[in-house]
């Protein structure tokens, strides 16, 4: 709350924002932390503890809930992400925050808030092995550039063909973190841990034919990693891999 009120004021001080702006803004930081809507708990402190305020996982969860929970964050400030959302779900929300956008193969509504998200320091690549992965590389992708990273895309550079992923060395090398995004036996992870320095973060998704049993194979092969440095995520988990790597 503190340094909150504190940026505030700086703010009013150089002319960024106006006075009336800065008041709602104080309103609603003197708030209560959690907005209990019955049917839900919007935890308007996560942002300063954890750096980017609560995500609204979609499935599973009425359109009135997810409007209702989306309108709750946006209101307070925060910029919203919101994940597995359907198109039906997004014609629900879509007029009723008329700045959020819809990112289809992602299934991610994100809208900017009031209140800014502070800038990553440097770039996440997202790697994705094959073009059915792409669903879930784009979750991870979206969300992260939601929660303020500058994020590069290498996609469709499975192992199958090696040389497409080492065209792109350079880029590789240059990302502060790689999400590396792969189904069928899940080797990708491996070999990009093998050729940068920084961080992998591998995405086993759901992609393959029935023995890859839904993406467990692929969760295994990149548990048994013996590139080091790889951290794995639980099945088409992109945004968890966005948030891990922000």
């Amino acid at each position: 709350m503190t340094d909150a009120l504190t940026d505030l004021l700086d703010a009013v001080a150089r002319g960024a924002i106006s006075p009336s702006h800065a008041a709602d803004r104080v309103r609603a930081l003197s708030a209560p932390p959690v907005e209990d809507l019955g049917f839900a708990r919007i935890d308007h402190d996560r942002a300063r503890r954890q750096g980017f305020p609560e995500v609204v996982f979609g499935e599973g969860k009425t359109a009135d809930h997810i409007v209702a929970i989306a309108e709750g964050i946006v209101t307070r400030g925060h910029p919203l992400l919101a994940t597995r959302v359907t198109p039906s779900v997004w014609n629900a929300i879509s007029p009723r925050l008329r700045n959020a956008r819809y990112w289809p193969e992602a299934r991610v509504v994100t809208c900017a808030g009031a209140n800014p998200v502070p800038p990553g320091s440097g770039v996440i690549a997202v790697v994705a092995a094959g073009t059915s992965d792409l669903p879930v590389a784009e979750e991870a992708a979206v969300s992260a550039e939601a929660m303020g990273n500058a994020v590069e895309r290498i996609y469709d550079v499975g192992v199958a063909g090696l040389h497409r992923l080492l065209a792109e060395h350079e880029r590789l090398r240059a990302a502060r973190v790689v999400i590396v995004v792969a189904g069928m036996e899940g080797a990708l992870p491996s070999v990009v841990g093998g050729l940068v320095a920084a961080p992998v973060v591998a995405v086993p998704t759901s992609v393959g034919y029935g023995a890859s049993f839904g993406g467990l194979a692929a969760l295994l092969a990149m548990l048994n990693s013996c590139a080091s440095g790889v951290a794995v995520m639980n099945i088409d988990n992109g945004f968890g891999a966005a948030a891990h790597a922000s």
